[in-house]
């Protein structure tokens, strides 16, 4: 496996544990306790007021990006295809919906984006767009179906 798609896997699992599934294991103490969620969005801004309004559902949707990152970079380290475009998914994603979390989606379109650089890269490497380099896997049709009798 190349080093660049553990390095990202290890962004993806630090990026999901830490930040996106910290953040759902952090609303279940929340919930038991009572604490109102206008409390909570004293203390966090975002600049869509929908998503201010809205935090504890946006922790609870957090989780489910991070279990999906966790499962992604569980695959690349696998060395499974799956994990590539699960987190491909998950990175491009990421950085399409970022703006909308603002400020904190500044680290998270960091760490994506990185993590997208560095597995497309490695799954790339030196090919070029017309065509030179290592050359791809393709599997042709026969030029010429034969019928049975």
């Amino acid at each position: 496996m190349k080093k660049s798609y553990k390095a990202a896997a290890i962004l993806l699992i630090v990026q999901g544990g830490l930040m996106e599934f910290g953040v759902f294991i952090g609303v279940i103490p929340l919930l038991l306790l009572g604490v109102e969620q206008g409390i909570i969005s004293e203390h966090f801004s975002f600049i869509v007021p929908y998503l201010q309004e809205n935090l504890y559902l946006m922790m609870v949707m957090s989780g489910v990006f991070g279990a999906l990152r966790l499962i992604g970079a569980i695959g690349i380290l696998r060395d499974r295809l799956w994990g590539v475009a699960l987190s491909v998914i998950n990175c491009v994603v990421t950085m399409a919906l970022m703006i909308f979390l603002l400020p904190a989606g500044i680290l998270d379109g960091i760490f994506s984006g990185t993590a997208l650089i560095l597995i497309l890269t490695a799954y790339f490497g030196t090919r070029t767009i017309s065509g030179d380099g290592r050359p791809s896997v393709v599997i042709h049709a026969p030029a010429r179906v034969e019928q049975h009798r």
